[in-house]
């Protein structure tokens, strides 16, 4: 495959003027980003799922800056010509405008991100705007709001009813207002995800959001089978790595104990 164009966030514009799909995938590791970045992957999303497709974590919660800055600065090493968005953590743009900014500078600064992606709702427009005009290009993310789970009581539907459609819509505009390039739609239903993307100017990203959105993201471990604690709907499994790496685990470990591994082939 040929070499991708750098995108940028005036690319990702025009590809929703001019209909075409915008593909995002999480990554976490030199080699993933680096496949990704080879099969015409828009953009690399380095999340903040990674606290529990890679650190063994049951939520996003307990991921911090340096867990999230350590693995987008091994994304960008594998793929250094992609658009690599750093996943805001918990916490680390809301005690203050202040230490939100600062946060959002290490993505760009320290791990070379293009963008940050920030978990929230209209109450943190205006933190988007201070980051915009600092030029710091901003992702945000509304609807189901992994980060928010302690108070929404558990991973539930957005947007389920008029009121908290109204509620998805109104937060989805003041991310676009507040100058974001996109906003990820997370488990909305798929007419909402609809509604947003067409009264937005920006690109929406849909995970369990429907195909009317601008483009899609799942999470990598998801769709290659390596995570199985949980299956959430939204995601298509396009293999089962984990039981391919058990039958090579196992084979290892059975050729060591028998003998026939190491042969004269493998030796010095």
């Amino acid at each position: 495959m040929a070499p991708m164009k750098k995108i940028t966030v005036s690319t990702l514009r025009k590809m929703k003027l001019e209909g075409q799909k915008i593909v995002m995938l999480t990554a976490y590791d030199a080699p993933t980003a680096a496949l990704a970045s080879q099969c015409g992957i828009d953009l690399l999303l380095v999340g903040d799922s990674l606290g529990m497709a890679v650190l063994g974590y049951d939520s996003t919660l307990p991921v911090t800056m340096e867990d999230c800055l350590h693995h987008c600065k091994a994304v960008r090493r594998g793929a250094p010509d992609a658009f690599i968005v750093g996943d805001m953590p918990f916490m680390s743009c809301h005690t203050s405008e202040r230490d939100a900014l600062l946060n959002a500078a290490r993505f760009i600064q320290e791990a070379k991100c293009d963008a940050v992606k920030i978990e929230g709702d209209i109450a943190l427009a205006p933190t988007v705007e201070r980051m915009v005009h600092a030029g710091i290009p901003v992702m945000g993310h509304v609807g189901l709001l992994p980060q928010h789970i302690k108070t929404a009581g558990g991973y539930r539907i957005a947007g389920k009813t008029e009121d908290t459609a109204a509620r998805v819509i109104a937060d989805a505009k003041a991310m676009e207002e507040a100058g974001a390039f996109a906003v990820v739609l997370e488990c909305v239903p798929a007419e909402l995800g609809k509604r947003v993307t067409e009264e937005l100017s920006i690109p929406t990203i849909g995970i369990g959001a429907g195909a009317d959105c601008s483009g899609q993201v799942q999470v990598v471990h998801d769709i290659l089978g390596l995570f199985e604690g949980f299956k959430p709907k939204h995601a298509k499994r396009y293999a089962d790595l984990a039981a391919e790496m058990r039958k090579v685990f196992t084979a290892y470990s059975d050729e060591v104990r028998n003998g026939t591994f190491p042969t004269d082939e493998h030796s010095f």
